[in-house]
């Protein structure tokens, strides 16, 4: 029997992750969460305890999802630096107008350009998950620096954020009404301005 409980609040939570990337936090009503999560308030307020802590746990999820998708390339074989030039370019295929994501934008970035200046809690919340993502990134680059993928004198941190930077900017390029294709070309330009940090054999 708890297994299933368990089973089914992962399942509301995957439900309030896309319900939440797709519409945001002001704009989500209790009423759209109940019919997403197909849950009473009850049993909604029973499961996350307020809207507040289910959107908190959504925001949680999102980033562990994304985070592994990220850690899942970086250990692939091929190298670190070529693992994040496919991660650009995985991000932009994702991006097509058939996709099943209901938004092209980061959740996180979303959330923190919405919360700023109305809810300090879960905008505190999805930097924070972006500062422990760009710190993945800085961690992966300093192992590429050690293992002699990238020149010895490359500042790590600095090309972590320029990366984060990329992945930014590319899903909020897509959300704009452009082509596939350009936005697959985006992504091959970002991956080239890795080129120059690679080391020379």
């Amino acid at each position: 029997m708890a297994r299933n409980a368990r089973y089914d609040r992962q399942t509301a939570l995957g439900k309030a992750v896309h319900l939440f990337w797709a519409r945001g936090y002001h704009a989500t009503s209790i009423k759209q969460i109940e019919q997403a999560l197909d849950m009473r308030p009850g049993s909604i307020y029973a499961a996350f305890g307020s809207k507040d802590q289910l959107f908190s746990e959504a925001l949680d999820a999102y980033a562990h999802d994304g985070n592994a998708v990220l850690q899942e390339v970086l250990q692939a074989d091929g190298g670190i630096v070529d693992g994040l030039q496919k991660h650009l370019r995985d991000i932009a295929n994702a991006c097509h107008p058939e996709s099943p994501e209901p938004s092209k934008a980061c959740m996180l970035v979303k959330t923190l350009l919405e919360a700023s200046y109305t809810h300090s809690s879960i905008s505190e919340q999805a930097n924070q998950l972006l500062q422990g993502i760009e710190a993945s990134i800085a961690s992966a680059l300093l192992r590429a620096r050690d293992q002699g993928e990238l020149m010895p004198d490359t500042d790590c941190q600095r090309l972590a954020r320029l990366i984060q930077a990329q992945i930014m900017g590319l899903r909020a390029f897509a959300q704009r009404e452009t082509s596939a294709q350009q936005v697959s070309e985006l992504a091959d330009d970002m991956a080239a301005l890795l080129e120059p940090y690679r080391a020379t054999h």
